[in-house]
C-alpha cells in the first residue's frame, strides 16, 4: 500500500505527538502535530482532515524547552515538545511553555493552568481518560546539568540522493547513575485540568521518570518508568496505584539484569500493559503484563528481526499492534541507520504466542534523531495508522489505511 502525505515538507517539518498520547481526535476529524520552520521555533498545529484547513494552536518564539529527550533545548524557555498531550475526546491540548503548564482548545484559545518549580526538568506528560487530570513527571534539574551532549556524527545515509548526518542527542554521562548516586528524585505531579490545582505530588527517590500514563479505566493508576536504568530488564516498568509502587517485570529469559525492556503502554481496555525489548542473548521480544502484576507473556521474535522499532496497541482491537520496525521483506534493500523501515500491523495470539505480521507500507524514516522516529499510532477506529517520516529530506506526517 501507499501512504498519504498530510503535513510537513523540507521547509517546515512536522511530526506526531509522542506515541503515548493520541494525535488524532476521537471523531477522526483533526490531526494535532508539531511543526517547525526555519526559525527553529516548534509550534503545535491542528489540521482539519476533512477541509485541509490548518490552525496554529501556539505562538512559540523561544525555541525548544530543555527536557528529556530534548537535551539541547533551552533551560526553562521554549515549547516543551515532549510535554504535549491531547485529550482526544474533548479536543483539548496540554503542553509546557517554559515553566508554564498550559491548555488550549482546537481554536487556539489557551490559558495557563500552573507553573512547574524552577529546580525541575520535565518529560512526557499524560491526560486521564476522563479529561480531569494531567500528569507531569519532573526530576531534580541537577540530573541534566553539566550535560555535554555527544554531538558526534554517528553515521551517514544516502537517501534520495541526499546525505543525512546522524547525530547523537544523548548526554555523554549516565543520568541514571547520577540520580542514584547523588540521591536525586523524580516527582509524579497530578494537576486538575480545569483549575490547575496540584492534586498529588508523589516523590520517587533515586528514579529518573520520563514516561507516565494513566490507566484508561482507573485514573488512580499510573504506569511509569525508570529511564535508561541499569538492569533495564527489571527496573524499567512500574505501576503506582495511588498508595504503593509495584515493579511489573522482575525477571526475564536468562539473566534478567542483562536484558532490557522499553516503550510500555496500556491496551485500550486497561487490562494489559504492552512492552518490548531484547533478551540477554539478543533476541527481540514483545510482551504484555497485567497491571495487577505477574501473568507476563513474552513472545520471542524471529532471529532476523533485529532492526529496532516500537509497538503501539490498537484501539478497537486489543489483539492488534502496529510496529515501525523488525519486519522486513526478505531480500529487500535496507536504508536507515538502525531502525526498521516498514509500518506493519500485528495480530497477536498471546495464548499460543503467535504473531501474524501484515505489512502496510514502508516508511523509510532514517531514525537519525528522536523526531524522525515513526512512532505509528492507530486512530480511534483502527481504520488508519498515522506515522512520522523524514524520507527524502523533509519530516512529515503520513497515514496509511489498515484495510483497502
Amino acid at each position: 500500500m501507499d501512504s498519504t502525505h498530510l503535513l510537513g515538507d523540507a521547509d517546515r517539518t512536522a511530526q506526531l505527538l509522542y506515541f503515548t498520547t493520541p494525535s488524532i481526535t476521537a471523531d477522526g476529524r483533526h490531526l494535532v502535530a508539531v511543526c517547525e520552520g526555519g526559525d527553529g521555533n516548534p509550534n503545535i498545529v491542528a489540521l482539519d482532515l476533512e477541509s485541509g484547513e490548518e490552525r496554529p494552536l501556539t505562538d512559540n518564539r523561544d525555541g525548544t524547552l530543555k527536557s528529556y529527550v530534548y537535551f539541547r533545548g533551552n533551560p526553562r524557555r521554549g515549547l516543551g515538545k515532549a510535554s504535549i498531550s491531547l485529550d482526544a475526546t474533548r479536543g483539548v491540548v496540554y503542553y509546557l511553555q517554559g515553566d508554564e503548564l498550559r491548555r488550549t482548545d482546537l481554536a487556539g484559545r489557551s490559558r495557563v493552568l500552573a507553573r512547574i518549580p524552577e529546580d525541575q526538568v520535565t518529560a512526557f506528560t499524560h491526560v486521564s481518560a476522563d479529561g480531569r487530570r494531567i500528569c507531569v513527571p519532573t526530576t531534580d534539574a541537577r540530573a541534566l546539568e553539566d550535560d555535554t551532549v555527544d554531538g558526534k556524527r554517528a553515521g551517514e545515509n544516502f537517501v534520495g540522493g541526499k546525505r543525512n548526518e546522524i547525530i547523537s542527542d544523548k548526554p555523554s554521562y549516565d543520568i541514571d547513575a547520577r540520580v542514584r548516586s547523588e540521591g536525586l528524585s523524580s516527582y509524579i505531579r497530578i494537576f486538575d485540568t480545569q483549575t490547575g490545582e496540584l492534586l498529588r505530588c508523589e516523590r520517587v527517590r533515586g528514579a529518573w521518570i520520563t514516561h507516565v500514563q494513566f490507566s484508561p479505566v482507573n485514573h488512580d493508576w499510573i504506569l511509569y518508568n525508570h529511564e535508561w536504568p541499569s538492569e533495564c530488564g527489571i527496573r524499567r516498568l512500574w505501576l503506582w496505584d495511588g498508595a504503593t509502587h509495584r515493579r511489573l517485570r522482575t525477571e526475564g529469559r536468562g539473566r534478567s539484569r542483562d536484558d532490557w525492556t522499553c516503550h510500555e503502554m496500556w491496551t485500550a481496555d486497561g487490562r494489559w500493559i504492552i512492552y518490548h525489548g531484547k533478551f540477554a542473548d539478543g533476541t527481540a521480544y514483545v510482551g504484555r503484563v497485567s497491571p495487577e502484576g505477574g501473568d507476563n507473556v513474552e513472545i520471542a521474535l524471529p532471529e532476523a528481526y533485529r532492526r529496532y522499532g516500537h509497538f503501539t496497541a490498537g484501539t478497537m482491537h486489543p489483539e492488534w499492534l502496529v510496529s515501525d520496525g523488525y519486519w522486513h521483506p526478505e531480500g529487500g534493500a535496507e536504508n536507515g541507520l538502525w531502525g526498521g523501515e516498514w509500518i506493519t500491523r500485528l495480530h497477536v495470539d498471546w495464548e499460543s504466542r503467535r504473531i501474524e505480521w501484515t505489512p502496510l507500507c514502508p516508511h523509510h524514516s532514517l531514525w537519525d534523531c528522536q523526531d524522525s522516529h515513526p512512532h505509528p499510532i492507530f486512530d480511534a477506529r483502527d481504520a488508519f495508522v498515522y506515522f512520522t517520516s523524514n524520507y527524502g529530506g523533509g519530516r512529515s506526517v503520513r497515514r496509511v489505511a489498515v484495510f483497502r
